[in-house]
């Protein structure tokens, strides 16, 4: 059997190792126009800045894909004939397949915006945005990023690496308000201007205006104010990366490529996993389509016991994610929504330096904990889940919120305040049972396992 993966992104990757790993004669192709190897994709922001090299972004060395007999493919494929199980190739040539992964990404969005098209204004996604980039660098006096969220915080502390001043246009009150509750997206623009950088608030773009060269020269708002520049970075999200599919005889599109919970799209033998991929029926709380390294990972391993024929159910577990906004770490465990929800009760504590923050969500009629979002703070991803997976009552949680605590020793612990800020709320005299030590972590965690 040949299975064919378009993409060599983290899921399709993990798709081609696991199908190696529970099929020693499966025949892989992974297939990509981007790059001959896979790469960190979240470590590009690392190599234009200078901590890394090109190479120093690839997990694997180039003979880990002839150990395993993976082929590797570096093409692009202009169209999937379903029909005939082949794909068509930029050059002509075709190849056959008998089962496909389709694990093609996302691309930047763009809006219509006039000047849009110019030189020197472009996402940052892919490895040819920033091999575009650095190619322009020389070039740039000043930028300007049009969104927020995380790809345009990294886009503007890269311009930055080269001190390059940055002004930043979101149209939210606040940075990434969208995904962050109010206290915690306040504190991401405070730190933002706090470093030096010019985010403008309740502000759109307009327009890109040519400098007279075909690129871009100044970009105004919708107040009218005119910004003169040499590049605009365009961060206001992503989008699947399907226009190619749209003439694959019977695959269902959507805002993404349509599957159900094994991964199958509309058309037998086809799959589709990682930021391209809409789940039918996510779900509760969880989104269609979730562009996130976890989630492509999960699914690549998933959907190779699915092509195999050992059906096996696609679970994103319990949801989180990690990023950095310039040097403050951010975590989320479960269940935190920008706005809240009916029933869903808060424990938000923020250090008095605006810089740290622990947020607490349970339910409010049998507090059950339901989520974590930590800022400037760092706790053990395996035991959030547990008590999040376990229902455990918030006040058992405060007793041992130590456990949780994974800074470095010496660091300043935050607990006992976190637990005191509870007792006066509620009028309740908790005490914390367990301060911070990885020992102790991994007793709890192990006795949680075998009960």
């Amino acid at each position: 059997m040949h299975v064919a993966i378009i993409g060599n992104g983290i899921a399709g990757v993990t798709a081609a190792r696991w199908l190696r790993k529970l099929d020693d004669a499966v025949q892989i192709t992974l297939i990509s126009a981007e790059t001959e190897y896979f790469f960190s994709r979240t470590a590009l922001m690392y190599a234009y800045m200078g901590h890394m090299r090109w190479e120093d972004l690839m997990p694997y060395e180039p003979f880990f894909w002839e150990k395993n007999r993976i082929e590797l493919k570096k093409a692009y494929v202009e169209r999937v004939l379903t029909t005939e199980k082949k794909l068509k190739f930029g050059d002509g040539t075709t190849m056959p397949y008998d089962k496909l992964v389709l694990a093609v990404g996302s691309t930047w969005n763009k809006f219509g915006w006039p000047g849009q098209d110019l030189e020197r204004v472009r996402g940052m996604v892919s490895a040819q945005d920033l091999q575009y980039l650095e190619e322009h660098t020389h070039e740039i006096e000043r930028g300007v990023i049009v969104g927020g969220g995380l790809i345009g915080i990294e886009l503007a502390e890269m311009l930055h690496s080269r001190h390059i001043p940055v002004t930043i246009l979101i149209r939210e009150p606040s940075y990434w308000s969208g995904a962050l509750p109010p206290e915690e997206s306040r504190m991401v623009s405070r730190h933002i201007r706090h470093h030096g950088f010019d985010l403008r608030e309740n502000t759109e773009l307009d327009t890109i205006h040519d400098d007279g060269s075909g690129a871009a020269g100044a970009v105004t708002t919708k107040d009218g104010e005119r910004i003169e520049c040499q590049y605009v970075g365009l961060t206001a999200g992503v989008h699947p990366n399907i226009d190619f599919l749209r003439d694959a005889d019977g695959l269902e599109l959507g805002r993404g490529i349509k599957v159900n919970g094994f991964l199958e799209t509309s058309v037998a033998d086809v799959y589709a996993i990682g930021d391209c991929a809409e789940i039918q029926e996510p779900r509760p709380g969880r989104r269609p389509v979730e562009a996130i390294w976890y989630t492509g990972r999960m699914m690549g391993e998933t959907v190779a016991y699915n092509v195999l024929g050992r059906q096996h159910a696609y679970d994103p577990g319990i949801w989180f994610n990690s990023a950095k906004f310039l040097d403050l770490e951010y975590q989320v465990y479960g269940e935190v929504p920008a706005k809240g929800r009916e029933g869903l009760a808060t424990l938000y504590w923020e250090h008095h330096d605006g810089e740290k923050a622990v947020r607490i969500n349970y339910e409010e009629s049998d507090g059950t904990v339901r989520g974590f979002n930590l800022m400037g703070i760092r706790y053990r991803h395996e035991v959030c889940e547990k008590w999040i997976r376990e229902n455990t009552h918030v006040e058992t949680v405060l007793q041992n919120l130590g456990l949780a605590n994974f800074d470095p020793e010496f660091y300043e612990e935050y607990e006992e305040e976190v637990v005191k800020l509870y007792n006066q709320q509620t009028g309740n005299n908790l005490q914390l049972k367990q301060k911070r030590g990885l020992s102790a972590a991994i007793r709890f965690l192990r006795r949680r396992g075998q009960s």
